[in-house]
């Protein structure tokens, strides 16, 4: 069987566009959850200092800035975590689904 055979029952597969739409759905809404935070983050830091630059508490030489910021990392690395456990699962089974019926 020819690869340009195959590419086309791919393509023609609805299994594939609800593959490419839900991949898509997710990896936009979990890039939008990163982002937000980070960049109003940027936003605080660079107009308003002030309010990131506040000790934890009394003696402490950590500001409420390193937490967050330590927060905003932690979470993009969990949120990596959750695309990647949904990429092997659900992803890779519709994958697999579209290739078996290609090769028929």
């Amino acid at each position: 069987m020819s690869g340009n055979n195959i590419n086309a029952k791919i393509r023609s597969n609805p299994k594939f566009a609800e593959l490419v739409g839900k991949r898509t759905r997710f990896a936009i809404i979990l890039s939008l959850i990163v982002l937000l935070p980070y960049y109003s983050y940027m936003l605080v830091v660079s107009l308003q200092p002030q309010l990131l630059a506040s000790k934890i508490s009394d003696g402490s030489v950590i500001t409420i800035g390193w937490p967050l910021a330590a927060l905003i990392v932690i979470g993009g690395w969990l949120l990596t975590g959750v695309y990647v456990s949904r990429a092997n699962g659900e992803f890779d089974r519709l994958n697999e689904e579209i290739l078996k019926e290609a090769r028929k």
